[in-house]
């Protein structure tokens, strides 16, 4: 058996900075539940993208659904949410017994559609937050949709899991609506094993955020608590691999951008590829190459020859609308979303791949196109 090639794994600095942030959490005995690597941690992101505020916690789903609640979403609420993004984006909303409407993407950025986010508001004029998602990397046309979110006068939530590193116009996703989230699952650009981070301008409301984290658990000697709690705050461990993680952020974006030109300069000119849009605006973190095939050759055929070598790609994210969950909620569009489902495919994008395995998995998917499958 060929040695396996990931979709995105874990990968550790070559320097070890997150060991050395490791043991002094173990030197001075803060394992759990906080200590000066979480403190650290919110520090160095918050700086890094440019918030006033941050907080670290167990998830980036916690995260998204610490916002919503400091949004004032509630019981009946309607949020809008992108169609094409992993369920982590939506379930918060029903966490919070709310209402999602399904908002379709568009071909220029994958994201987000601000045509279809108009016609929403035209349909549910009365919302109560948005949640944009920034989709493998891609930001999304961020001036329309601050533009009409502004209109409207609606909170913004980004969902920026997959897109640290990841900036708009010279400004680092997260950042431009009322919250930003952050994750750092095993398989995003970097990552505590698990874990996310809420980010925000409103320093109020992060510390809320923090105090919900925390169990809601009040300021006396007792253990007493006022309002429903949660326990989604990260651990003391985890935030000093994130330090560690964050050294080391700006590698890891270069060596995504290689993998992905390396992959549009060797399969490009083959029938039906067609490379996920970079706009002009936009300097993508490029956390996963994603590609369409609109030729014979469709994203299974291309699945099963790389499983074959042992080779993980997968699908593009499938739309929350058609999920058989959240079938029975609205969606407005024109099902550009589904076509992308349909066509689309993520090459392997793991940072510890060398040019020699990019080739081979450049040649494998040539070969299918040799053989005209």
């Amino acid at each position: 058996m060929k040695e396996r090639i990931f979709l995105s794994s874990p990968h550790m600095s070559d320097e070890g900075y997150e060991m050395q942030y490791l043991q002094e959490a173990f030197d001075t005995n803060w394992i759990a539940p906080l200590g000066e690597n979480v403190n650290g941690f919110e520090r160095e992101l918050a700086e890094k993208v440019g918030s006033k505020a941050a907080a670290a916690l167990s998830s980036g789903t916690a995260a998204i659904h610490l916002a919503l609640k400091a949004a004032g979403v509630g019981e009946g609420d309607i949020v809008f949410c992108p169609t094409l993004t992993f369920s982590a984006t939506a379930n918060p909303i029903i966490y919070q017994n709310a209402i999602p409407v399904f908002i379709d993407s568009d071909y220029e950025t994958w994201n987000m559609s601000p045509k279809a986010l108009e016609e929403a508001f035209e349909k549910y004029p009365e919302v109560k937050a948005v949640l944009v998602v920034h989709l493998y990397g891609l930001s999304a046309d961020m001036d329309k949709i601050m533009k009409i979110c502004k209109k409207h006068n609606v909170a913004v939530i980004e969902d920026a899991a997959e897109s640290l590193g990841t900036y708009y116009k010279g400004k680092h996703t997260g950042t431009f609506g009322d919250y930003g989230i952050f994750s750092f699952n095993g398989n995003k650009i970097i990552t505590t094993s698990g874990g996310g981070m809420l980010v925000s301008n409103n320093e109020e409301r992060i510390a809320k955020a923090r105090f919900w984290a925390t169990q809601s658990r009040d300021q006396a000697r007792h253990y007493q608590h006022s309002e429903l709690g949660f326990n989604y705050r990260m651990s003391n461990v985890v935030a000093g691999i994130g330090r560690g993680q964050l050294k080391v952020l700006d590698k890891r974006v270069e060596k995504k951008k290689h993998i992905f030109e390396f992959y549009r300069r060797e399969l490009s000119h083959l029938d039906g590829v067609k490379f996920m849009p970079n706009n002009e605006w936009n300097e993508p973190n490029f956390w996963l190459t994603t590609m369409t095939l609109s030729g014979k050759i469709r994203p299974l055929n291309l699945m099963d020859a790389l499983e074959e070598e042992n080779i993980e790609s997968r699908p593009v994210w499938k739309p929350m609308h058609i999920q058989p969950y959240f079938e029975k909620y609205d969606f407005v569009g024109t099902y550009v979303a589904e076509k992308l489902f349909e066509d689309g495919i993520c090459l392997p994008s793991d940072t510890k791949m060398t040019d020699s395995e990019l080739q081979r998995v450049c040649d494998i998917i040539k070969s299918l196109w040799g053989r005209n499958v």
